[in-house]
């Protein structure tokens, strides 16, 4: 067998990908799916840890957008990705994987502090390392704090797990015949403006070498099967290459 492309995996999801069809913030039953999705990959070997966001909850932006003070709104939707980092964990842990949570606001009674070697060493010995309330500071987003982790774990790849296959030049779910890309470069999305993730993310990433694989996190088997290379998604990466291989 060929060694595979990637060994150790940032998973941003977003907060949205917890949310039901009954409207609960945080479903039981999803959130267990998508443990399930983590478990797979973590079962064949891959080192992975993961950024929540926590737009189901309260996101920052909005709530300053209603006329709220942007850090405060800032700050409350960092608490809500503690939330969902938790809720994530104790998904986790119910199947028996070993799991960390560390958090860039210090919340000791519930889990550790985000300290850049722990968690490598928490990698090290094969736990998930979750990592809760972006970069510790308003202003950013979970997709800046994510990128941010990827490079400070020295991640071989961010992968963003979302609710369409890819990346398109139009909306798909606005645009009837939206093309998909297969691969597209690190330019291209900051200059078309693809919002693949926000700009600051998709710089920190071409800056440090680190391929984005946008995939469908919804569809069952679907984050095993990228990495297979037998299912679909989108690399964003410094060169076009092909999409196979992972």
């Amino acid at each position: 067998m060929t060694e595979p492309r990637y060994k150790r995996i940032l998973l941003k999801l977003s907060g949205e990908v917890l949310m039901g069809e009954g409207g609960l913030a945080i479903d039981p039953t999803v959130t267990a799916r998508v443990a399930e999705e983590i478990a797979d990959v973590k079962a064949q070997g891959y080192e992975l840890c993961v950024v929540v966001g926590g737009g189901n909850i309260f996101r920052g932006i909005s709530g300053a957008a209603r006329g709220m003070e942007r850090a405060t709104a800032d700050y409350m939707g960092m608490l809500a990705t503690v939330m969902n980092a938790l809720a994530v964990q104790n998904a986790l842990e119910e199947i028996g994987v070993d799991t960390r949570v560390q958090s860039a606001i210090p919340m000791q009674s519930v889990c550790e502090p985000f300290i850049r070697r722990r968690a490598m060493r928490h990698l090290e010995k094969g736990r998930v390392v979750i990592f809760a309330a972006g970069v510790g500071s308003p202003f950013f987003t979970t997709d800046s704090g994510a990128a941010l982790r990827a490079a400070e774990m020295k991640c071989d790849a961010l992968f963003k797990g979302t609710s369409v296959d890819g990346v398109y030049d139009a909306d798909p779910k606005k645009v009837q015949g939206a093309k998909r890309y297969d691969t597209v470069t690190f330019s291209r999305v900051l200059s078309d403006d693809l919002k693949v993730m926000d700009a600051s993310a998709v710089a920190l990433c071409r800056d440090n070498n680190i391929p984005i694989v946008v995939f469908n996190i919804r569809e069952h088997g679907n984050f095993a099967a990228v990495l297979a290379g037998t299912g679909v998604s989108t690399i964003v990466q410094n060169q076009e290459t092909t999409n196979a291989g992972l």
